[in-house]
This record gives C-alpha cells, sequence and structure tokens, in this order.
C-alpha cells in the first residue's frame, strides 16, 4: 500500500508540473512535504524520482498500472524524462 501511495504522489506531482500547475520541482517537493504530508525523510516526491531513478519510476507505474488500473499510468513528462535519462534536479 505505501508503494501505491508514494508512486501516485509521484505522478500527480509530474502531471501538475507537466500542465504547469507548478512552476518548478522545489515547489512539488515542498508542496509536498509540508502541504499534503509527503513522508519529509524522502525529500519530496521529486526528490524521492530522482533517487530512485525516473526510469524505475516509470517501471513501477507501469506495473502498478496493470494491476490497479489506469490511474497509475505514469505521466507523460516521466516517460519523456525516463527517455532522455533527464532527472528533476
Amino acid at each position: 500500500m505505501a508503494e501505491r501511495y508514494l508512486y501516485a504522489f509521484v505522478n500527480e506531482t509530474a502531471t501538475c508540473l507537466q500542465d504547469k500547475i507548478l512552476r518548478n520541482a522545489r515547489d512539488g517537493d515542498v508542496g509536498g512535504v509540508m502541504g499534503i504530508g509527503f513522508p519529509a525523510n524522502l525529500g519530496g516526491p521529486c526528490h524521492f524520482a530522482d533517487t530512485e531513478g525516473i526510469e524505475k519510476v516509470v517501471k513501477t507505474l507501469r506495473k502498478l498500472e496493470e494491476k490497479y488500473g489506469e490511474r497509475f499510468q505514469p505521466a507523460q513528462l516521466l516517460v519523456d524524462m525516463a527517455k532522455e535519462g533527464k532527472t528533476f534536479f
């Protein structure tokens, strides 16, 4: 259950960045930790994604999508970042 929570949170943060709801990854991390309760020890959703590796995040989201449905479909931003080997920071 914790995995689903963490990866859904990362995915939603990426969607907010993609849709220009958030200005940058730092805002997503601060808002996630201070505003919504993302585990502070993981540094925020974008920091967590960088630490885990964007490619691993996408693979895990795809696995969760197969099991739990389209709500875990990876944000296009994450897919593109994984292909290009990019990180948030």
